[in-house]
């Protein structure tokens, strides 16, 4: 409401508002009041939907903001509203994002996985997705952005460039990203002394600490993973990220974690990096040698901090979830854990993953880099040639830009 009335003071007339998940949606109601008492109820209706394009960007419960019916009539100031806000009540309980999905002509998920679930929890909707991106002169190290400007000139404004990179020397991609891990380890030791090596295979995990991101379950079988470093090839892992200071379950996710870095010493190196941003995640992101990423499906909407290793050249063993059932192409891009679909309960479905994400590691993935290290570099590039030419902003903002925008 306050953004309109400050567009209007401003001047400014948009012809078309993009709320960003539920929580903005009262502005339908702003727009409904100019427009009340210059047309007709069903005139009002359709201008509003012209002018709302609506982005849902997760299918956990969370996201989806709701309170109870009495409570919301009583604290919006417009009674001519209330039709509206009845329309996006359930069971008494009026929904921000049945709202803004009832006064949007225009309403898209932020992957392709994303939208088949969304039309699972509102299937009344039509639903168009466009996957995320990230921002590739923001993400990409500053040694990967040498090396790239000494092969693709205008991949900075045009990051479809980056399809180019298979043109790179496979040992200039291996050399870019060793200077990128130094500069990471040489951060992680100085901060922490944690005494992590520059030769050691290196994984990253740096997300938001919360339960179903399930950051613990690289150590379902904490004597299977210690077995793995010691036999196949030594493994250190780099953890990241804050919990929301409302969620205890994500604060006891970060303490077990780094109490587990105590029990896991010498055959696995583990530390977690404290006050997590994007000078970190920018560190990390360009220097571990994989990236992990073990969300629960399906609440995985998009994700994007692997499209930000992909930049670097960084390959993900990820689940196949959001934006990685796009992304994701076996043995040339990174590596799958399981399926797309799961069954059973809860901890059978992590019994699997895990399984599957040891497999993974001590089959495909640590023999290539210790063994063919030639081999990982064409897969590094393959990451940035397939996924970061694609996986980006200057793609998405296309895509509003025609799909949500003008075509809307």
């Amino acid at each position: 409401i306050g953004g309109v009335k400050l567009l209007r003071k401003l001047g400014i007339e948009p012809e078309k508002y993009h709320l960003n998940e539920g929580h903005a949606a009262f502005l339908i109601l702003e727009l409904y009041e100019e427009l009340k008492d210059k047309f007709e109820e069903n005139e009002i209706h359709s201008m509003i939907q012209h002018l709302c394009s609506f982005t849902t960007h997760t299918p956990v419960p969370a996201g989806h903001d709701s309170f109870e019916k009495s409570h919301v009539m009583k604290k919006i100031p417009y009674t001519s509203a209330h039709e509206m806000i009845a329309n996006a009540c359930e069971n008494d309980h009026f929904n921000m994002t049945k709202l803004a999905l009832n006064n949007s002509k225009y309403i898209n998920a932020v992957s392709r996985k994303h939208k088949q679930v969304t039309e699972q929890i509102f299937p009344d909707y039509k639903i168009d997705y466009i996957t995320n991106g990230v921002h590739s002169r923001t993400w990409v190290g500053k040694h990967h952005a040498a090396l790239f400007d000494k092969y693709i000139t205008d991949w900075r404004t045009n990051p479809l460039e980056l399809r180019n990179a298979e043109i790179i020397r496979t040992d200039e991609i291996l050399e870019a990203h060793e200077k990128a891990k130094q500069e990471l380890i040489d951060y992680v030791n100085t901060t922490t002394n944690a005494g992590l090596r520059y030769d050691a295979f290196t994984i990253g995990f740096a997300r938001r600490a919360t339960g179903y991101k399930r950051a613990e379950l690289l150590f379902t079988d904490i004597e299977r993973l210690q077995k793995i470093s010691r036999e196949v090839g030594k493994i250190q892992i780099v953890f990241a990220g804050k919990a929301h200071p409302r969620d205890t379950e994500g604060k006891k996710i970060i303490q077990r974690i780094r109490e587990l870095s105590e029990k896991l010493q010498p055959a696995i190196q583990i530390v977690f990096l404290e006050n997590y941003n994007m000078y970190i995640g920018k560190l990390m992101t360009s220097g571990v040698d994989l990236w992990l990423n073990t969300p629960q499906r399906p609440l995985e909407a998009s994700g994007t901090s692997g499209m930000k290793a992909a930049h670097n050249g960084v390959p993900s063993l990820s689940i196949l979830d959001g934006w990685w059932l796009e992304g994701c192409i076996e043995g040339k891009t990174g590596w799958a854990i399981n399926g797309e679909e799961s069954f059973g309960s809860y901890e059978e479905i992590n019994q699997r993953d895990a399984e599957s994400l040891y497999n993974k590691l001590s089959e495909k993935i640590l023999p290539l880099y210790y063994q063919n290290k030639e081999g990982y570099g064409e897969i590094m590039k393959h990451c940035i040639a397939t996924n970061a030419s694609y996986f980006n902003t200057h793609r998405q903002a296309k895509q509003y830009l025609v799909r949500s925008y003008i075509q809307a």
